[in-house]
């Protein structure tokens, strides 16, 4: 849209009110329904591209977009947070040219960043980015015990329940008190019974068939009688 267009969207159920009805400011929109919305593009201020920015400028702009997603993660909007949270990483992925205090700056705003999207993930079932999100911080902080607990969580809903274990322990070991690691690992040890118990189960029969196809083999064999010896005509 130029400024000052106007322009008539056309919001299909599922990415408007959906299957309730919602009571607006205007109007009561029922369940199922297609909304209509007049927009007029009054202004708008186009951001400066990375590139464009100097070092502090960048730092300021990822900072301020890091605020915007939270804003949106508190809303639950997790989408939208979590590329407000990747723009802002954006911003200050090459940090060479930094001095050494906005070298320390932008590593804060990436961990910060990085975590808060793990979180968005977390939320959207996006696992495995998740994990991957998780990992980057830990590189950058070793002993962050967010990043270990939001990683175990990533890797439950991932089946991986060994490496889950591995970043539940190491939290712990860090933070003893922490109560929501505490019930992570509370409920982690739980599945790993219920996995233990189904692995167990499903061995248990495999072997049960085994055993019983090798017995009817045993049977059939014994119940065969010797074939005769053939007389040499000859002798």
């Amino acid at each position: 849209m130029k400024k000052g267009e106007v322009a008539l969207l056309t919001i299909a159920p599922e990415y408007a009110f959906g299957s309730s009805e919602s009571k607006q400011e205007l109007a009561v929109v029922p369940p199922n329904s297609t909304v209509y919305y007049e927009v007029e593009l009054v202004s708008f201020v186009k951001e400066k591209e990375s590139w464009d920015l100097n070092t502090q400028e960048k730092i300021e702009a990822a900072g301020k977009k890091k605020e915007e997603g939270n804003v949106l993660f508190k809303a639950g909007k997790y989408v939208r947070a979590s590329k407000r949270y990747e723009k802002a990483v954006k911003y200050i992925d090459y940090d060479t040219s930094f001095s050494e205090e906005e070298k320390k700056q932008s590593k804060a705003l990436k961990v910060a960043c990085n975590l808060n999207d793990a979180a968005c993930k977390l939320k959207l079932k996006d696992y495995k980015q998740a994990e991957k999100l998780c990992t980057k911080v830990l590189e950058l902080e070793s002993a962050n015990v967010k990043a270990l607990y939001r990683r175990a969580q990533a890797y439950i809903n991932l089946a991986d329940l060994d490496l889950a274990e591995l970043d539940i322990k190491k939290a712990l070991e860090l933070d003893p008190d922490n109560r929501e690691v505490k019930l992570e690992y509370k409920a982690l040890k739980e599945k790993i019974k219920e996995y233990n118990k189904k692995e167990a189960k499903f061995y248990g029969n495999m072997f049960a068939k085994m055993n019983k196809m090798d017995s009817g083999d045993s049977s059939k064999s014994a119940a065969k009688e010797p074939e005769p010896m053939s007389i040499d005509s000859k002798a």
